[in-house]
C-alpha cells in the first residue's frame, strides 16, 4: 500500500497541517506528522481541500468525439481538482437507456483520472413527449440519481409532474435546464440594451425565471426533489429563495462564467462568449454572487460544453453555444468568490464539493479532510497568477472564454482514491 504525506497544508483554508494518505485512505490528520516510507509533497502555503464534484459535465461521449471523450473529459477534471464529475445525457445517442449510461459509467471506470456519474435523460431522445426509462437507469450498474434534458427545457408541466413522481421513489432528482421555448425563438443572446443595440434576437429573463416558478410549485405539489441548472437572473434568484423559504426542496446551480462574464463582452462578437443561458448583466452577476455566498444558489457547476474548433470559429450566429470550464472553474471562483470576501476555502468546499456531492449522492467524495475518509484531494496554490493558455488544456476542445485573462490560483496536485492524477500541475 503506498503512502503519501502533505505537509504544511492549509486544510480548507485553515491552520498548516499534514494529512498522511494510505491507499486510497486519510490515515491521519496533524501536527508533525512523518512517515518513512511516504512520499512527501511539500504544501506551505498551499490549500487542500476535499476532491472537486462536478454536477453538470458534457463529456459528448458516445458520438461527438470530436469535442471531448470521456478520457479526455476526465483528464481535464483532474487537471481542475474535480476526483468525480455528472455526466449530462445529451449525447449522441442520448442517455436514455440503461444501455447508454452504463457505458458511460465503464468508461469512467476504465480511463480513471475521476469517478463519471451518467446523468439519465429526463424523456425519450430528448423530445420531451415521453418519460425515458428511469427506474432502468436508476437500476443499473450506473445507479442514476440524477435526471436531466440538458440543452432543452422540459417544458410540458404534465411531463415535469410525471418525471418528479416518479424520480420520488428512489430519491431521485430532476434538474431542469429552464428555458421556455416560446420565448426563445432565434435568441443569440441575453434581452437588454445591448442587444438591441446589436439587433440580435434575445434571450429574455422571464424565459428562464417563469420556468422556475412553475417547476417549484410542481416539487411543492409533489413532494419531490428539483434542481435548476445553471441559473442565471437576478429574478431566478429570488423566486429560488422564496421556494426555499416555503420550505420546497430546491436546489440550484451557477456557473463560473455567469458569476464573471456579461454581456457587454458580446459586443465583440466573438462566439466564444456564446453561451445557453446567454451571459446576462453586471446586475444579475452581483446577484448570482451575493446568492452563492447566502446560501440560496446552493452550488457552483461548470457546464463545461467542448465544442470544436470549426463549430466555433465562425459566424456569431452560426456558432454553437458553450464554453469549456473544467480547467478553469476554481480560478473563476477564488477571483468572484474568494478575493472578493464573500466566501472563504471552507465555504468553496462546501458549494464546489461537500453540496454538490451531496444533491448528486456521488458516494464517497465530498466527504471530511479526516482520518479515515477517502483519500479524495485537491491541492491549490492560491498565490498563483497566470494568463490562460488553452492551448495547454487537457480537454480535446478550446473554446474557452478565458483565453489571455490573468486568473488567480493553480491546481497542483489531485488524488482520486489516494492515487495522484495530477502532480505539479501535470497528469500523471
Amino acid at each position: 500500500m503506498s503512502k503519501t504525506l502533505i505537509r504544511g497544508a492549509k486544510v480548507l483554508g485553515g491552520a498548516p497541517q499534514d494529512v498522511l494518505i494510505d491507499g486510497d485512505t486519510i490515515a491521519e490528520v496533524g501536527t508533525g506528522l512523518s512517515a518513512d516510507d511516504a512520499e512527501v509533497v511539500e504544501a506551505d502555503g498551499k490549500v487542500l481541500l476535499p476532491g472537486l464534484v462536478d454536477l453538470h459535465t458534457h463529456l459528448r461521449e458516445p458520438g461527438r468525439e470530436d469535442s471531448e471523450t470521456v478520457l479526455t473529459g476526465t483528464r481535464a477534471a483532474a487537471s481542475g481538482g474535480y476526483t468525480a464529475v455528472f455526466a449530462m445525457a445529451n449525447t449522441f445517442p442520448v442517455a436514455d437507456t440503461a444501455g447508454v449510461v452504463e457505458q458511460v459509467y465503464r468508461l469512467g471506470q476504465q480511463h480513471g483520472y475521476c469517478d463519471v456519474q451518467p446523468i439519465g435523460a429526463v424523456t425519450v431522445g430528448l423530445e420531451g413527449r415521453k418519460l425515458a426509462e428511469l427506474g432502468a437507469m436508476h437500476e443499473s450498474a450506473a445507479g442514476v440519481t440524477v435526471f436531466s434534458d440538458d440543452g432543452k427545457c422540459v417544458d410540458d408541466a404534465v411531463i415535469m409532474r410525471r418525471a418528479l413522481e416518479y424520480v420520488k421513489a428512489f430519491g431521485g432528482v430532476v434538474a431542469q435546464h429552464a428555458q421556455e421555448p416560446r420565448l426563445t425563438e432565434g435568441a443569440q443572446m441575453n434581452e437588454g440594451v445591448v442587444s438591441a443595440e446589436l439587433g440580435l434576437g434575445g434571450w429574455p429573463a422571464v424565459a428562464e425565471e417563469s420556468i422556475i416558478a412553475r417547476d417549484v410549485l410542481l416539487a411543492e405539489h409533489v413532494g419531490s426533489r428539483v434542481h435548476i441548472c445553471h441559473l442565471s437572473t437576478a429574478g431566478s434568484v429570488e423566486i429560488v429563495r422564496w421556494a426555499k423559504s416555503r420550505g420546497i426542496d430546491v436546489t440550484a446551480e451557477v456557473t463560473p462564467h455567469h458569476l464573471l462574464l456579461t454581456d457587454e463582452l458580446v459586443r465583440t462578437y466573438n462566439p466564444v462568449y456564446k453561451v445557453n443561458p446567454p451571459l446576462r448583466t453586471e446586475r444579475d452577476v452581483l446577484a448570482l454572487r451575493e446568492a452563492l455566498a447566502d446560501g440560496t444558489i446552493d452550488i457552483v457547476a461548470t457546464d463545461h460544453a467542448p465544442h470544436p474548433h470549426e463549430d466555433k470559429d465562425c459566424e456569431w450566429a452560426a456558432a454553437a453555444m458553450g464554453m469549456v470550464g473544467l480547467e478553469t472553474a476554481l480560478s473563476v471562483v477564488q477571483a468572484t468568490m474568494v478575493e472578493t470576501g464573500l466566501l472563504d476555502w471552507a465555504q468553496v468546499a462546501d458549494r464546489m464539493s461537500f453540496k454538490p456531492a451531496e444533491i448528486g449522492r456521488a458516494r464517497g467524495h465530498g466527504r471530511p479532510v479526516s482520518a479515515g475518509e477517502p483519500a479524495n484531494l485537491t491541492l491549490v496554490d492560491t498565490a498563483y497568477r497566470g494568463q490562460v493558455d488553452p492551448a495547454g488544456f487537457a480537454s480535446r476542445s478550446r473554446n474557452t472564454p478565458y483565453e489571455g485573462r490573468e486568473l488567480p490560483g493553480r491546481v497542483t496536485h489531485t488524488w482520486l482514491r489516494g492515487k495522484a492524477t495530477l502532480v505539479d500541475g501535470k497528469l500523471t
